[in-house]
């Protein structure tokens, strides 16, 4: 095996034997490790996230406000189904990390496979759900006349592609499940390309507007699958065809890990959509700002979002490894990235706050929301990315449940009476303050009780493994709940 993330093989005494390999993450620095994923991560995901605000930015410039007002209701429920894929990919990055850090290369291969059939089934079933039902869905979060109408139009043309979006971000997630964070880059990266040049062809070159962004959006998605069965295949082989045996025994964990992030990122849409709903009381013009605002938080802390992914298979390698020493120097080291990234991002966002609201020819309320978010609203992206990484943990050691717990309080106890009070006393401006505050006890709360998670894992066998002897499955973790000793940050 060859390329970024190969790992150093090493045969076993037992020729009948599976074949053992080192995990890539098992080893060496951790924050060089964290660095590494992360920013290669960021990379892919903030040039998605630029080209969404340039698709943004285009579709303002044909000078109607209910075209960029549609754009930000169908980025709300587009997050829905696309929350279902990312959900689904977190199952695949864990098992297979796990399979890898147990030096178990057959396992891992067996477990992708099943991995992209299950994702195929499962989104193909979500949008055939979803397609009927996406105008009550756009009149349900505020929109109303020409706006719901594009919105609508808007979400019949790529919500079929959906099972082409899911498998394209699954073998991403496999390919960083195996330490290839370059490729996994290159997957995104291309999607992300195609639709920079697709979208002023189609906007503009072919004059389909809203209609000719959503296409480029679809076309733009096959470049996923293309480039990530390259990496997958074509240099790690790390992909069999699973067996109807392979499928029947892998799904019970596939779904124990796959369903709980599903409906931890399904949180994050609701709360945004009643934030939408609420800011949608205050005009066209305050959607349009909370629309840019949506562009601005994934641009300007993707590596956040990234980093989220990041640990997700270094956690899972040195799980299976149990290297139990590792996986809290690993959250440590990511907290210490948060803090350091999140003040430079907010430093960067206030004192370019009016040169952003004018990139976007935002005027009266629509600049006032964005300009607010830019000097205060941004700085709770500390705490928010305290629960990414957090969650990213439980769903890669096995308590999934737990960051399915946090995401649905930080989104609805966290969020609807801050946004709802900050409404009513400050309009939109105050709905946004509210959105900000809610994270800031969620995030605390969930960084605390993964530590807990961490130290009940290492109790249960906290003997560091010798790398001569086979590397066996590590036992199943306490509830940081019960009696015993805690760790503790």
């Amino acid at each position: 095996m060859s390329g970024p993330g190969a790992s150093e093989a090493t045969e076993p005494a037992d020729p009948a034997s599976p074949r053992r390999e080192t995990g890539t993450f098992v080893t060496g620095s951790i924050m060089r490790h964290v660095v590494v994923m992360t920013a290669t991560g960021s990379i892919g995901l903030v040039a998605a996230f630029v080209v969404d605000a340039l698709n943004l930015f285009y579709i303002s410039m044909l000078g109607q406000q209910e075209l960029a007002a549609a754009i930000g209701y169908s980025g709300t429920l587009l997050f829905f189904t696309t929350s279902v894929s990312i959900g689904l990919s977190i199952a695949a990055t864990a098992l297979t990390a796990r399979a890898l850090g147990r030096g178990n290369r057959g396992e891992a291969r067996e477990i992708a496979g099943a991995s992209i059939v299950y994702m195929l089934v499962l989104t193909t079933i979500t949008a055939a759900a979803a397609w009927p039902s996406i105008g009550f869905l756009v009149h349900l979060i505020g929109a109303r006349g020409e706006t719901a109408a594009l919105a609508t139009e808007f979400l019949q043309i790529v919500i079929p592609s959906m099972p082409v979006l899911g498998v394209g971000m699954c073998l991403a997630a496999l390919l960083r499940a195996t330490g290839d964070a370059r490729r996994a880059m290159y997957v995104t990266l291309s999607g992300a390309a195609l639709t920079a040049v697709l979208d002023p062809l189609f906007i503009f070159g072919f004059e389909l507007g809203i209609h000719g962004a959503a296409i480029a959006s679809v076309i733009s998605r096959f470049a996923l699958i293309v480039v990530g069965f390259h990496g997958l295949v074509r240099v790690h082989n790390l992909l069999a065809r699973p067996s109807r045996a392979v499928l029947l025994r892998d799904y019970r964990p596939y779904l124990g890990i796959g369903l709980p992030a599903v409906m931890t990122l399904v949180a994050t849409p609701v709360g945004n959509t009643f934030v939408t709903a609420t800011i949608a009381a205050h005009g066209d013009a305050a959607v349009a700002g909370w629309a840019v605002v949506g562009r601005l938080i994934p641009l300007a802390f993707g590596p956040l979002f990234a980093l989220s992914g990041a640990v997700g298979p270094i956690l899972g390698q040195n799980y299976g490894a149990r290297r139990y020493d590792r996986l809290r120097r690993t959250m440590r080291d990511s907290l210490v990235f948060i803090l350091i990234y999140t003040l430079v991002a907010w430093a960067m966002l206030a004192l370019l706050r009016n040169q952003i609201a004018d990139l976007f020819g935002a005027t009266g309320e629509a600049r006032e929301v964005i300009v607010f978010f830019c000097l205060f609203v941004a700085a709770s992206f500390i705490f928010n990315g305290m629960l990414f990484v957090a969650n990213a943990a439980f769903n890669n050691l096995g308590f999934a449940l737990y960051s399915t717990v946090f995401n649905w309080s930080r989104s609805t106890l966290g969020v609807i009476p801050f946004v709802w009070l900050g409404s009513t006393w400050y309009g939109a401006t105050g709905a946004l303050a509210g959105f900000g505050l809610g994270a800031v006890v969620f995030g605390l709360a969930a960084i605390v009780v993964c530590f807990r998670v961490i130290g009940r894992i290492g109790d249960s066998d906290g003997t560091p493994p010798d790398p001569s002897q086979t590397i066996r499955t590590p036992p199943a973790a306490q509830s940081p709940f019960t009696s015993g000793k805690a760790s503790t940050l």
